[in-house]
């Protein structure tokens, strides 16, 4: 039988050179000569009772550049250099096995990349020789100039709603706005694409990380350059469009995610404990076919069979329609084999009822040159039977939308707001009610946010729900409202937790012992607001946690 081995494979003519194998080392590095620019990394054999091979390709400094993982569920990685903007001269690739028997394991192996030489080189062209050719064909192509037209496109690094075309997050425009507009999170020269994290809890104002700056000065740093740094880091990296999934009273689980100049993370997934308000970092903990990383998605947990749904997003060019499962009680993913239909989705919302979820919305892809569209549709998701399926819906329901927030209230209702189809924004409320499945509009009273998406929304109480942030075509947004469905009203929470101006960010509320989550004893627990990361439309991105007492919320109205 064929025994376990991870290969690497440097330039694309480079022959496979056996790294680590079934009885040396755990470890290796590679020094990746300056002509490389591919690598890919495999593995071959039974891999028994080892769980993962954990991969980073480190600069200079050794700080890693992007970082990557082989499980027996996924046997390659493969990376290129102009992927990476800081890869430059001087990249090492460091490769650690982790489980089997490692206690007859030798020293780490420092490798070097083998020369690769051509059966078959051609001599260098003489320079009288070159002239000539290169006079031969600046001839042709002053002839065939008409004959051929470029019709590729690269490709981007990721395309929010209904983009066509742009590689920031498209600029929708308010009702009665002007055309200018800014682009979502669209950097800016001279300032700083990523906050990065203290990693100590800020008693005054709430927050563990730190807390974006408010008219403050950004310079640049060493971590703008490296926003991936996973294994230095002791808390996530600064991202948007992620989602933060409470799983008990004392965890949440973080996934997925996009960054500084829009690279998608490479640390997708993370583990807070409301305990201490710790991280710890998580892909390694779940086995099985993890999802791919995305953006857009969503992340939705089953209190009763303990398993998280994940449903859509985007991710460059491909979109999801796919759903993967992980069981939080044994640590594991799976990825449904569902039937019926259901087209690629993001920015929708995916709300739990009775064991199924039901989508609502999303950006879906067109074919080239028209532009993504918007959905106005509902699909449920049946989990027993792996099924999508629509139901009848009856009254007025919502237009097509992307970037919304719905809430479940009461297990009966579900509330829709906001949202944004280019070039409109929304502020309007729609109810589902969940027993007549039937929609109808919320005529509301009160000071009513702003039309926006991409906010943050999150369950109060029984009768209250909160609105956050957001964006609305131009800019960020950093208010905050409280809906109240007794009285069908707003009004707006002052609170200077909740000033910073972001979008994309995440919203949920939890048990905690106390405002920084320190269980006191003697104490009941109480309910507490955590908000995460987002963007400021300036280029900056956040991995501040910031926490904030729901009843300190409703004093303040």
């Amino acid at each position: 039988m064929e025994e376990f081995g991870v290969f690497g494979v440097f330039g694309i003519n480079g022959p496979p050179q056996k790294l680590l194998s079934a009885d040396g080392s755990c470890r290796a590095s590679v020094a990746i000569p300056a002509s490389v620019h591919q690598v890919v990394l495999f593995s071959s054999g039974p891999w028994g009772e080892r769980i993962c091979v954990n991969a980073e390709l480190n600069d200079a400094d050794r700080f890693p550049i992007t970082i990557g993982k082989l499980t027996p569920y996924n046997k390659c990685l493969s990376w290129e250099q102009w992927e990476e903007e800081t890869w430059t001269n001087g990249v090492t690739l460091t490769i650690t096995l982790e489980g089997g028997d490692l206690s007859k394991a030798e020293p780490e192996r420092i490798l070097a990349v083998k020369e690769y030489t051509p059966k078959d080189i051609a001599a260098p062209l003489a320079p009288r020789e070159l002239n000539k050719r290169k006079r031969e064909r600046t001839s042709e192509d002053a002839d065939g100039d008409s004959k051929v037209a470029k019709t590729g496109e690269e490709e981007e690094e990721n395309t929010c709603p209904n983009g066509a075309g742009e590689k920031t997050t498209p600029v929708g425009k308010v009702k009665g706005q002007g055309k200018s507009s800014k682009r979502l999170f669209g950097g800016r020269p001279g300032a700083s694409n990523v906050n990065g994290a203290d990693n100590g809890a800020d008693e005054a104002g709430g927050a563990v990380g730190r807390t974006p700056p408010q008219g403050t000065a950004r310079t640049k740093s060493r971590q703008a350059k490296t926003p991936t740094q996973t294994a230095l880091l002791i808390s996530p990296s600064a991202r948007w469009g992620q989602t933060l999934c409470p799983i008990d009273a004392q965890t949440a689980i973080l996934i997925g995610g996009q960054g500084a100049r829009m690279q998608f993370c490479k640390d997708p997934m993370w583990k807070l404990c409301t305990e201490d308000m710790s991280w710890m970092a998580a892909e390694t903990l779940a086995e099985g076919p993890t999802p791919e990383t995305r953006i857009g998605h969503t992340a939705t947990f089953d209190p009763d069979s303990k398993r998280i749904f994940v449903f859509g997003g985007s991710k460059n060019r491909k979109w999801f329609n796919d759903v993967h499962i992980l069981d939080t009680q044994t640590w594991r993913w799976s990825m449904v084999e569902a039937q019926g239909k259901v087209p690629p989705l993001a920015y929708h919302s995916c709300s739990m009822f009775r064991g199924e979820l039901f989508v609502l919305g999303g950006v879906f892809p067109r074919p080239n040159p028209e532009p993504d569209g918007c959905s106005d549709s509902l699909y449920i998701f049946d989990p027993q039977l792996s099924i999508w399926y629509q139901p009848i819906v009856t009254g007025d329901k919502p237009s097509p939308r992307s970037g919304h927030s719905a809430c479940v209230i009461q297990q009966r209702y579900i509330y829709v707001f906001g949202g944004w189809d280019t070039p409109v924004c929304y502020n309007d409320m729609y109810m589902l009610d969940l027993g007549l499945m039937e929609f109808s509009a919320v005529k509301t009273t009160g000071k009513a946010p702003s039309p926006r998406s991409w906010h943050g929304s999150a369950v109060l109480s029984d009768t209250k729900f909160l609105i956050h942030g957001g964006y609305n075509g131009n800019n960020a947004l950093g208010d905050a409202f409280i809906f109240d469905i007794e009285t069908n009203s707003w009004t707006e929470a002052a609170l200077p937790q909740l000033s910073v101006p972001r979008a994309g960010h995440s919203i949920i509320a939890m048990e905690t012992g106390s405002l920084h989550g320190f269980q006191e004893e003697g104490k009941s627990c109480r309910k507490t607001l955590l908000v995460f990361g987002g963007g400021d439309n300036e280029g900056n991105f956040y991995s501040d946690l910031t926490t904030v007492a729901i009843q300190e919320l409703l004093d303040a109205l």
